[in-house]
């Protein structure tokens, strides 16, 4: 009986780590939404949706008088049929392959990583063909890893995308990107930045995206984007992952006596 009862607590410490995050665990699909930008109607939009081995956009013929950009975006579900909303406890790292290849390269052509939050907007993690940029913008944060000469971003290069968000060691949320695993500082949310919210809001959805501008003087300016090894995992908060460690240390010593 000595080693049922550590055990049996150690497993009601792991239960709740695990029922505090079931939301994520539900993910299993993604939507595709195209046009999100229709300024070039005429031109051809291609899909395949393999999610979560790959999703694939291409934009052909995105050439007009007048307009500013096709874009194309695809959200994470847990249903097949609507956006996961994230709550402001869901806490995790999303990660992807990206390859965007821009036929040219300039205007314009761009992916990544989409976060449309309720309290701070979008908030996008991108790299794109021109200038050669990988670089986060809106919300609470801007980080250049090409302006930081970290990372640097040519057209046809495939890279790894990641980010998180998650609870810190201060007690406040907080946004981390990653580019081929170089990570950006830890930005948090706060009063002085963003819209000032402490949080994402209930009902944020997170997905990726594929951008062509309009090109009014080449009939073939289009491009192609695949988003492959589509990941989306949980980050415990650090007062569960101390329950789990209690769990694990009274385990231990009672086995010891």
């Amino acid at each position: 009986m000595r080693i049922l009862k550590p055990c049996i607590c150690c497993a009601v410490f792991i239960g709740l780590a695990n029922g505090a995050y079931a939301q994520i665990n539900t993910i299993n699909s993604a939507l595709i939404t195209s046009r999100v930008f229709n300024d070039v109607p005429g031109a051809t939009f291609t899909s395949i949706n393999a999610y979560p081995s790959f999703i694939a956009f291409g934009e052909a013929g995105v050439s007009a008088p007048t307009g500013f950009a096709n874009r194309d975006a695809w959200q994470f579900s847990n249903n097949g049929t609507t956006p996961y909303a994230f709550q402001n406890a869901d806490y995790f790292t999303a990660s992807l392959n990206l390859t965007l290849t821009g036929s040219p390269i300039a205007p314009r052509k761009e992916a990544g990583l989409l976060f449309n939050t309720v309290n701070d907007g979008e908030i996008q993690f991108i790299v794109n063909t021109d200038g050669h940029e990988v670089v986060q913008f809106g919300g609470i944060s801007f980080y250049s890893f090409s302006g930081n000469n970290i990372v640097h971003y040519n057209s046809g290069d495939t890279i790894t995308l990641a980010m998180s968000y998650f609870l810190d060691g201060n007690g406040k949320n907080a946004l981390q990107f990653f580019a081929n695993g170089n990570a950006s500082p830890v930005f948090e949310f706060g009063p002085s930045v963003g819209s000032g919210a402490l949080d994402i809001g209930n009902g944020s959805t997170l997905g990726g995206y594929f951008q062509v501008v309009n090109d009014p003087l080449s009939s073939s300016n289009g491009g192609d984007v695949l988003f492959q090894h589509i990941s989306i995992g949980v980050v415990p908060e650090p007062s569960v992952l101390s329950l789990l460690s209690v769990g694990v240390l009274a385990l231990v010593f009672r086995r010891r006596r």
